[in-house]
């Protein structure tokens, strides 16, 4: 397996984005700087793992900071061995050459491109003579992605923490939820939080969506002014250690009353039912039908589509206002590695396997003539969730989903 670092990005110039290391390199190995590439071998009696690392240069790190020498690396990293990175293109492809696959996913580095290459050109050679060498190449997601989909209690302890950081950070922003503030402010709050409390800064884009904002899933501008009596959807989390919390909140910053107060109650009930599937031996798809009923009676009930539930879910015109899944898996990134169906049918959910719920309602303007009160609103409630031996750990459940629970946090009554 052949594991490159993430590429050093640049917003312009030489002005770097804060580094955020490759997940499948960190997951296997904690490594969490740039220019580095991992080898990992299952065939030899030596070097089965490898690093190649830059080279100490003083004026470089007079400007970005000490590196460490490979004898450090080595011993902190537990590597079989050690070189200079600039020794990689000619140690690499003997390293790979010997066993049939090699695990690398193409196009993550060119100078990786270049000695799968000569690898798979060398393994050739030597499996017509000696009956084995490279010829195939897989993604590594093939061995790691059943892996990293299910956290043992090290992990499981690192997204309790990203949670819990989260939920306080939600608690302190919720205050600044009011007529007139604008929404980076509320931003602002939600992230300054996370980096208060320890985290490394905000797992994904913070979502502050006051309004018809809200009804762009993944809007984040944060740009506008929150307007009397408009809903506001506040979709963040921290990550702590590398692990991804993803909490969604939607609350009025004024009066909530009416069809828009029923759209609330049916998102709010579609997440309780989706949480009540959740448990060993269900599927993620149990938990989407869970919550899909819930917003297709909803929906029937408050006359935004016609026809009887069945016939609604059966269409899926419920679709038109619910457009995406209730979850996805949660981890090292935010929509984390891990299948969701194989050839045998969906993915059955046990111990340690970690993800979210986040039903919603989106009623964009110009989108429900039978409910015109509705257009411009956007809702959704997500928590974070671990499978346990005898049911689910709501990790995000400290901050409260009920309007009357949420309303001493919003900085205008309710």
């Amino acid at each position: 397996m052949l594991l490159p670092a993430s590429e050093v990005r640049y917003k312009s110039g030489d002005s770097e984005y804060r580094y955020r290391p490759d997940s499948e390199l960190f997951y296997l190995t904690g490594w969490e700087e740039g220019g580095t590439v991992a080898v990992l071998r299952s065939h030899g009696a030596t070097d089965r793992f490898v690093l190649f690392v830059p080279e100490r240069d003083e004026k470089l790190e007079r400007w970005m900071g000490p590196r460490l020498d490979p004898a450090e690396v080595k011993e902190r990293f537990g590597a079989d061995a050690v070189f200079p990175m600039a020794e990689f293109r000619q140690r690499g492809p003997a390293l790979l050459a010997d066993g049939d696959r090699i695990h690398y996913r193409l196009g993550a580095s060119p100078v990786c491109d270049g000695v799968v290459r000569d690898a798979l050109r060398a393994g050739r050679g030597r499996r017509a003579r000696k009956g084995a060498g490279a010829y195939v190449v897989v993604d590594p997601g093939a061995v790691l992605d059943g892996m990293r989909v299910r956290k043992d209690a090290a992990e499981v302890a690192r997204l309790r923490e990203a949670a819990r950081i989260s939920v306080a950070a939600f608690r302190e922003a919720l205050g600044c939820v009011r007529a007139g503030a604008g929404e980076w402010e509320v931003e602002a709050a939600l992230e300054g939080g996370f980096r208060r409390r320890g985290a490394g800064g905000p797992a994904f884009a913070t979502i502050v969506a006051a309004g018809a904002n809200a009804c762009t899933l993944h809007y984040t501008a944060n740009s506008a002014r929150i307007g009397a009596d408009d809903l506001v959807l506040m979709d963040a989390g921290a990550e702590f250690d590398y692990y991804a919390a993803d909490i969604t909140r939607t609350v009025p910053a004024g009066r909530l009353e009416g069809a828009r107060q029923q759209a609330y109650e049916v998102v709010r009930g579609a997440h309780r039912a989706a949480l009540a599937a959740c448990g060993p031996g269900a599927t993620l798809e149990d938990v989407h039908g869970a919550a899909s009923r819930v917003i297709g009676e909803g929906l029937v009930g408050m006359g935004a589509v016609g026809g009887g539930v069945h016939e609604v879910l059966e269409s899926g015109a419920h679709r038109a206002f619910f457009p995406h899944q209730t979850s996805h898996w949660l981890g090292l990134d935010t929509h984390d590695a891990g299948a969701y169906r194989q050839a045998l049918g969906p993915v059955r959910l046990e111990p340690g396997m970690a993800f979210t719920v986040e039903p919603g309602l989106y009623f964009p303007p110009g989108s429900c003539e039978r409910v015109p009160e509705l257009e411009g609103t956007g809702i959704r409630i997500e928590d974070d969730v671990v499978i346990t031996e005898h049911g689910a750990d709501v990790l995000t459940g400290g901050l409260p989903v009920d309007l009357g629970e949420l309303g001493p946090l919003v900085g205008a009554a309710l």
